[in-house]
């Protein structure tokens, strides 16, 4: 069954609104920190990512982003353009702000920890004049990303960009993407959190995530209570996603379906959230069936998982296709399946 009607004449089958950052992984990892001492640079930035993922899968994506005006900059713009990102409207800073930087740590395959640098960060100068409701009907779909809704003007650009979607019967789809940085207390997170997932098709995010969004709806909601109330509301699809215990995607017609990760050597904690939105996206708009979006995402999420980096090591269709036959072949058919 179809739970989301996409137009397949329009360009762009997703564009998406946010972050886009600088990871620096650390190479000499399996230590703290603060004994880390040679790093590798990556595209990051969660939307990004899940950018990249969908382009590597062979989506056709556009994007709404402020970069800094340096060579952070034109490093992140190059990246997206060489990946077949479309990089129309991404715009540089003009007053001096720098792109945010995120230092990562790998303790051990289990234990893993982010150091964000977010004070005056490019990405949340998205301003209301960067949206451009043209550019929005050419897509499929639109992406929302929590953390664009921290600060101004980027939060009025994301609002801005779900009023112009619904408008134009455009599905939107957030993916809650909760950092503490650059929040200010928990109810302004409720405020601006339930405005976009009220309009929202597609609703992706942790346990955690949607308890900080339905702080000022109502407390301590179940899975399914949490999950009946968005589809009140506009959801069609609620992705409520557990780590290591697997995730869930709730349909509008009552029905429920569940993954576990797939068995794979971890060597970072990290990133397997973006690689499962940018697979479930992907086989979303292939027209798969629910549980098979949900495989195809978790396989990606333990190829992730398993590799240095995230952007970079976003897997192609084959790789993953090829990986879920490989984990069935060894494990049995019903591998990640609840």
């Amino acid at each position: 069954m179809k739970y989301v009607e996409f137009d397949q004449s329009k360009e762009f089958d997703l564009i998406l609104l946010g972050r886009v950052a600088v990871d620096l992984n650390p190479i000499d990892y399996n230590c703290p920190l603060n004994e880390s001492t040679t790093f590798k640079r990556y595209l990051g930035g969660s939307p990004a990512n899940i950018a990249v993922g969908l382009a590597r899968l062979g989506k056709k994506v556009g994007f709404f982003a402020r970069v800094s005006d340096d060579q952070f900059g034109t490093f992140v713009t190059d990246y997206f353009a060489k990946e077949g990102i479309d990089t129309s409207h991404i715009k540089r800073c003009e007053n001096g702000e720098k792109i945010g930087l995120t230092f990562t740590e790998i303790k051990s395959a289990t234990e893993s920890s982010i150091v964000m640098y977010r004070n005056e960060a490019a990405d949340l100068k998205l301003d209301v004049e960067d949206i451009d409701e043209e550019y929005i009907k050419k897509g499929k779909a639109i992406l929302i990303s929590g953390t664009a809704l921290a600060e101004s003007p980027s939060r009025e650009a994301a609002l801005k960009a779900v009023a112009l979607a619904k408008k134009n019967n455009i599905p939107i789809i957030f993916d809650i993407d909760y950092r503490a940085y650059n929040w200010k207390n928990d109810d302004e997170i409720a405020i601006y959190y339930s405005a976009v997932a009220k309009e929202a098709a597609i609703i992706l995010g942790s346990r955690e995530e949607y308890d900080l969004t339905q702080k000022l709806i109502k407390t301590d909601m179940n899975d399914l209570e949490t999950a009946a109330y968005w589809h009140k509301q506009n959801a069609k699809i609620v992705i409520i996603k557990h780590g290591k215990e697997g995730s869930t995607a709730y349909t509008c017609d009552g029905q429920s379906f569940s993954i576990k990760p797939f068995p794979i050597k971890l060597l970072k904690s990290f990133g397997g959230g973006d690689g499962y939105a940018s697979a479930f996206l992907y086989s979303l708009f292939e027209g798969k069936e629910i549980i098979e979006c949900l495989e195809f995402g978790s396989a990606s999420a333990s190829l992730l998982v398993a590799s240095h980096a995230c952007s970079e090591d976003m897997p192609s269709v084959e790789a993953i296709e090829k990986f879920i036959a490989d984990e069935k072949a060894e494990y049995g058919e019903m591998i990640a399946r609840g």
